[in-house]
């Protein structure tokens, strides 16, 4: 019989593997730098090189070589901070403290804002066969909602606030006021302190004034002492909320077209798991004003006490007032 391709041109291997190993990214000169690397792709950049095979061998010399389809895989934080495990390690401890002392620990963060109306949402729901639910053709809208969370976890609880307007530090403060009003206050009747966890960006940022001027405001007003306890930077995923409330709520309304409020906060509200979950939600119409600025003058009338260990990151704000 003929001889095997890869005994008549001994060069195609090792020319096949200079098209598809990761260090040709870098190289200008690579023809399949600005395309896919499909085998008829990979054929016929092999054909401009002198070497003609068709799209099937370069598969079959693909799987030989141990290459397979492969998708992307998030698994990279972004950038580390050296004091990483040790920030982990201190939150964990401060945790562990007030749930030993029946003290709430929450965990907030806001989920990504979704688009309201007659829209196609990801996932897949149990219809009559051939029968889809029929959705617009573009993802063109201006309404969108922004579900800020709170979840308790010490009782496996949560609360979310669908907010109308900006995602705004007093819209994240406002949440957490109206947790504490109609779930945490009840359930800790004797607290008079509250730990926050939350991440290092967004409307809880620990960079930002209008954060913990809210704060000091939400202090005043419930008596607690308030602790908070940042995520270090590039880890956001490690929060609580993201895994134990929010992917469930995902769950919930996938395959469902989120075409008003009343749906959002519904099928929010009836998000359950087998571990004893449960969750409230509520509307929040209220308009918070975007880009507000806090002067010098106001931070310092915060009553604020910074940790030894990175107190950016580790704070208290205790309140103004006889309680």
């Amino acid at each position: 019989g003929r001889k095997r391709l890869t005994e008549k041109t001994p060069e195609l291997v090792g020319q096949l593997k200079k098209l598809v190993e990761d260090t040709t990214c870098g190289d200008p000169e690579t023809p399949l730098l600005w395309t896919c690397k499909s085998t008829r792709q990979l054929s016929n950049a092999l054909g401009n090189l002198g070497i003609h095979v068709c799209r099937q061998k370069v598969s079959e010399l693909l799987a030989d070589l141990g290459y397979s389809l492969q998708g992307n895989r998030k698994t990279k934080d972004g950038s580390s901070h050296p004091d990483r495990d040790k920030q982990f390690r201190f939150l964990n401890r401060r945790v562990r403290i007030f749930q030993r002392h029946n003290q709430p620990v929450i965990s907030v963060d806001t989920k990504k804002k979704e688009l309201i109306g007659n829209f196609s949402n990801k996932g897949k729901e149990w219809r009559p066969k051939g029968k889809p639910k029929q959705t617009d053709s573009h993802d063109f809208g201006k309404d969108r909602v922004n579900p800020y969370g709170v979840y308790d976890q010490t009782a496996n609880v949560g609360w979310v606030s669908v907010g109308t307007d900006y995602d705004t530090s007093e819209f994240a403060v406002e949440s957490i006021r109206r947790w504490w009003n109609k779930m945490g206050k009840s359930r800790y009747a004797a607290a008079d302190h509250l730990l926050i966890t939350a991440d290092c960006g967004g409307s809880n940022g620990y960079r930002v004034r209008l954060w913990k001027l809210a704060l000091q405001e939400f202090a005043n007003e419930s008596g607690l002492n308030i602790s908070v306890c940042h995520f270090p930077p590039g880890t956001s995923k490690w929060n609580k909320i993201e895994h134990r409330m929010f992917c469930h709520i995902s769950m919930n309304w996938r395959g469902k077209p989120l075409v008003s409020h009343e749906v959002v906060v519904n099928l929010i509200g009836n998000t359950t798991t087998r571990s004893g979950l449960r969750i409230q939600a509520e509307l929040d119409t209220n308009e918070y004003q975007k880009g507000k600025k806090i002067s010098p003058n106001e931070m310092k009338n915060i009553n604020i006490r910074r940790a030894r260990f990175h107190g950016e990151w580790n704070y208290k704000i205790w309140p103004k007032c006889s309680t």
